[in-house]
C-alpha cells in the first residue's frame, strides 16, 4: 500500500469566545508519571459516504477547547516537576491519499503497513496526531495517536466520542474533569503496600523496552488476532466458574439455605485462558513463575469516587502469578481464581497507599516506571479496552467499520478489544515469537 500525504500541519484549538491563558501549567499526577512514557495509537476505517477532512478538522478544533491538555506541551515547572503547558501549540493533522480501494490494501490484523496510517510516534512535541487517508473507493482511515501520559485509554476514549460529537454539531457533553491535584496525600502519608517493584524498580529501561517499531522485534514477532464468539466466552466463563461456584455451595451448605450461582468476568476468564495457553505455547520449566500485569481502573475504587469524566490517568496494576505447573495442571478456574483475587486487591486501599509512596517515598530515590519496560520471557501484560466506546466515534457517516491496534511487535503485551461484529464478541490481538504463536493457536479454541 502506498500512502501519498496531501499536507501535514499543526492546528489549534477553536474557542467560542476569548482564548484563555496559554501560561498555565497543569501538574502531571502520580498516575501520569508511573503510566507509559510514549504515544499509543489506534486505526478507525469507515465506509463511505464520509464525511469532508475539513469537517473531521474543524470538530477536531473545536473539541480541544474542552481537551486543551491534548493541544499543549509536556514540560517541567520552577521546581522542575513534569507538567503539562497548556500553551495552544496545537496537534498534528495529516491528510494523506491511497489509489486503491480499502479492502484491497487494509491489513485485518496489526502490521506494518499500518505505520504509514498514522503519524510517527517518536521524536515528536505534539502530545496527539491525527491522519486522515482517504481511498479510491471513498473510504475513510483515522489514524490517532496520544501521548499516555496525558491520559488514559478511558479518557481517551471519552474524547473520542466528544470529537465525534463535535463533527456532527452536537454537545459534547459531559464536558471533562481536569483537576488532577485532588490525588492529595495522607497526613501521615502510609503506604500500606509494597509499590518498589510493582509500580516502579531501580531498573533503567533499555531502548527496546519502549521501542514499539523496533527491527528485530519485527523479524522475530507475529501479531496476530484471534476472535472469540459470545458462545465460546460463555463456555469459558461456565468452566472457569466451576469451582467458584462449588465453594459457594460448600459454604451454603454449612450456613443456610443454597446461593445463586455466581461468575468470574468474562474478562478474567478470558486472560486466564490466555495465560495458560501461552504459557503452554512458550514451553516453560514447572518450576518458573509466571506473571500477569493487568490494568485496574481506580474511578470506581477510590472512596470517595473518581467521576468517569476525570480527564488524565487513574490506572495502577495487578499482577497475579503462579508457577506454571500448577498454571497448567491445574483447571482453568485456578488461574481465573488467582486472577480475580489479585485485581481484587487493587482497591481503595491500595490506591491511597500508592499515592503516599508516590508523593513521599518516591523522592530522592532513583527509581523508575516499571510500565516502560517490556515483559519478561515468563510473563504477560494485558490491556482491556472491552469497555471503552471506540466505536462511538461517529463523525457523521456511523460507527467504523473496523477498529485495532497500531503496530506494536513487542513480544507478551496482549490488548483485548470488543469486536466490530458489536455482539459481545472479543478480538485479542496478540503479539508473541512465530513458533510460540503457532503452537498457540492449535490449542487457542480448546477448554
Amino acid at each position: 500500500m502506498k500512502v501519498k500525504i496531501e499536507s501535514s500541519r499543526i492546528i489549534k484549538p477553536c474557542y467560542d469566545g476569548p482564548p484563555p491563558s496559554t501560561t498555565t501549567c497543569i501538574p502531571l499526577s502520580p498516575f501520569d508519571n508511573t503510566n507509559y512514557d510514549g504515544q499509543i495509537a489506534v486505526i478507525y476505517a469507515y465506509r463511505p459516504p464520509t464525511p469532508p477532512n475539513l469537517t473531521v478538522k474543524l470538530g477536531l478544533q473545536k473539541v480541544l477547547s474542552a481537551y486543551r491538555e491534548w493541544a499543549g506541551r509536556l514540560g517541567k515547572n520552577e521546581e522542575g516537576d513534569p507538567v503539562i503547558v497548556l500553551n495552544d501549540k496545537g496537534v498534528r493533522f495529516v491528510e494523506a491519499s491511497v489509489d486503491d480501494p480499502v479492502d484491497e490494501s487494509m491489513p485485518s490484523k496489526p502490521s506494518p503497513v499500518l505505520l504509514t496510517l498514522h503519524p510517527p510516534l517518536k521524536g515528536v512535541e505534539e502530545l496527539v496526531q491525527v491522519q486522515l487517508t482517504r481511498f479510491s473507493c471513498g473510504s475513510l482511515v483515522v489514524g490517532f495517536s496520544a501521548h499516555h501520559r496525558v491520559a488514559d485509554g478511558h479518557a481517551t476514549s471519552n474524547f473520542l466520542v466528544a470529537w465525534g460529537k463535535a463533527c456532527r454539531g452536537l454537545e459534547m457533553g459531559p464536558l471533562p474533569t481536569h483537576d488532577r491535584t485532588i490525588f492529595v496525600p495522607r497526613d501521615p502519608p502510609k503506604s500500606d503496600f509494597q509499590h518498589k517493584g510493582a509500580e516502579y524498580t531501580s531498573k533503567k529501561p533499555n531502548e527496546s523496552d519502549d521501542d514499539f517499531d523496533d527491527s528485530i522485534l519485527a523479524e522475530e514477532v507475529v501479531i496476530d488476532k484471534v476472535h472469540f464468539t459470545t458462545d465460546f466466552l460463555a463456555k469459558l466463563k461456565s468452566s472457569a466458574s466451576l469451582s467458584l461456584n462449588e465453594d459457594i455451595r460448600s459454604i451454603a451448605r454449612s450456613n443456610g439455605p443454597t446461593q445463586p450461582n455466581k461468575m468470574y468476568t468474562t474478562f478474567e476468564c478470558l486472560v486466564a485462558h490466555l495465560w495458560r495457553g501461552i504459557t503452554r505455547a512458550r514451553a516453560l520449566s514447572g518450576s518458573e513463575t509466571t506473571q500477569v500485569r493487568i490494568a485496574v481502573d481506580g474511578r470506581m475504587r477510590l472512596n470517595p469516587r473518581v467521576p468517569n469524566n476525570y480527564f488524565g490517568n487513574l490506572v495502577l496494576w495487578a499482577f497475579p502469578e503462579a508457577k506454571v505447573k500448577d498454571l497448567l495442571n491445574e483447571p482453568t478456574s485456578y488461574a481465573t481464581k488467582v486472577i480475580h483475587e489479585a485485581v481484587s486487591k487493587v482497591d481503595d486501599r491500595y490506591f491511597k497507599s500508592f499515592i503516599d509512596f508516590a508523593s513521599h517515598a518516591l523522592k530522592g530515590e532513583d527509581l523508575h516506571p516499571t510500565q516502560n519496560i517490556n515483559p519478561s520471557p515468563a510473563d504477560l501484560e494485558v490491556d482491556s479496552w472491552l469497555r471503552f466506546p471506540f466505536y462511538d466515534l461517529d463523525f457523521g457517516c456511523g460507527s467504523p467499520y473496523l477498529f485495532m491496534p497500531f503496530y506494536f511487535p513487542t513480544e507478551g503485551i496482549i490488548l483485548l478489544s470488543p469486536s466490530f461484529k458489536g455482539d459481545g464478541s472479543i478480538d485479542a490481538f496478540i503479539p508473541l515469537h512465530k513458533d510460540h504463536l503457532e503452537r498457540f493457536k492449535d490449542s487457542c479454541y480448546t477448554l
